[in-house]
């Protein structure tokens, strides 16, 4: 079983809230810094798009994994009408920015990123379970009605340039469809780039995600705000400001289930929170939850783990499923 908990481990300064109600997750964008709008008169709002993307869990286009929430996604070359719809593509609120799979682009080419001196930009990004590898490339993509355009994306690759040391300690590869589970991730998560400040800058406060490949080998290097790969929804015109996950509920366990992934919160008749409840979050899109009177603080949401992870002994002693050894089945509701 892939026990995949997609989480970067960065302390990332792009932020998000987020509110949940029964078997609704909402994600609401925000960014750091401040910015001001200018009055204006006599606007006429845009008119709105459709919002909703299908969701379907299973086990996905490799046929294994667990509990993942896929959907696809229409890439494009920049400026043209030469489109490739991917599916399978992994919906994750533990990332943010848009990864595919080489192996699964193949209507499309993209542009290359490269860095001031000319050189190619690959990027490195390290999860709990392992890291992808792959060039930092520019499209336009297409969800329901939503578009965003020149948006850098990683395109999953360990063939195209070699894996440095430096990133391939970052633990398993995860670089194919069997390694990885799915065709590409969605990253719909807590912060607007992938990395953030820390990755601009240079020298030993840089995490070591952006790198930058002349022939003689790939090094780590600074990648702007601008060109860092970036949470979708944040370059759509209008719904723009978070996502909604909906699931219907399953009384007992279902080999499939369809859902939606509707973008915007509050922009739209059909985004609304409503009565949600809200819980605040801290830089890291961290909040307390609360297990046998003990308090969490540093919990987090992630639609691509495929379980309830808790880190506690007090948990000892439920039963163990007979089929998965590695995960709890207690006798009832704890």
């Amino acid at each position: 079983m892939n026990f995949k908990a997609t989480r970067v481990k960065l302390n990332r300064l792009r932020k998000i809230g987020a509110a949940v109600a029964g078997s609704t997750f909402f994600f609401a964008l925000g960014c750091g810094g401040h910015s001001s709008t200018p009055a204006t008169t006599n606007v006429v709002p845009p008119q709105p798009v459709s919002n909703v993307q299908t969701i379907t869990v299973n086990a996905g286009p490799g046929g294994n994994y667990a509990n993942g929430a896929f959907t696809s996604v229409t890439v494009c070359t920049p400026g043209t009408s030469t489109c490739q719809t991917i599916d399978g593509i992994l919906v994750d609120t533990g990332s943010s920015g848009l990864r595919i799979l080489s192996s699964a682009l193949t209507g499309v080419t993209l542009p290359q990123q490269t860095a001031a001196d000319g050189n190619p930009v690959v990027e490195c990004l390290p999860f709990v379970s392992g890291y992808t590898w792959g060039p930092v490339q520019t499209a336009d993509i297409q969800m329901s009605g939503e578009k965003a355009k020149s948006l850098p994306v990683q395109i999953i690759s360990a063939t195209d340039f070699q894996v440095p040391t430096a990133c391939s300690n970052q633990g398993k590869a995860e670089n194919t469809l069997s390694q990885l589970g799915s065709n590409g991730i969605l990253g719909v998560g807590a912060f607007a780039q992938d990395c953030g400040d820390r990755c601009a800058m240079t020298g030993a406060q840089n995490p070591g995600l952006y790198f930058e490949c002349p022939a003689s080998g790939c090094v780590v290097t600074g990648e702007p705000l601008a060109k860092q790969v970036v949470n979708p929804v944040v370059l759509f015109a209008t719904d723009n400001n978070g996502v909604i996950i909906q699931l219907p509920a399953a009384a007992t366990p279902q080999a499939t289930l369809s859902g939606s992934l509707t973008f915007g919160i509050g922009t739209q008749p059909n985004n609304g929170l409503g009565s949600a409840t809200v819980y605040p979050t801290d830089n890291n899109f961290d909040f307390v939850t609360t297990y046998k009177n003990q308090a969490y603080p540093t919990s987090f949401i992630d639609s691509g783990s495929n379980g309830l992870f808790f880190l506690t002994a007090a948990i000892d002693g439920i039963a163990t499923c007979t089929d998965a050894s590695s995960f709890y089945c207690p006798t009832s509701t704890e």
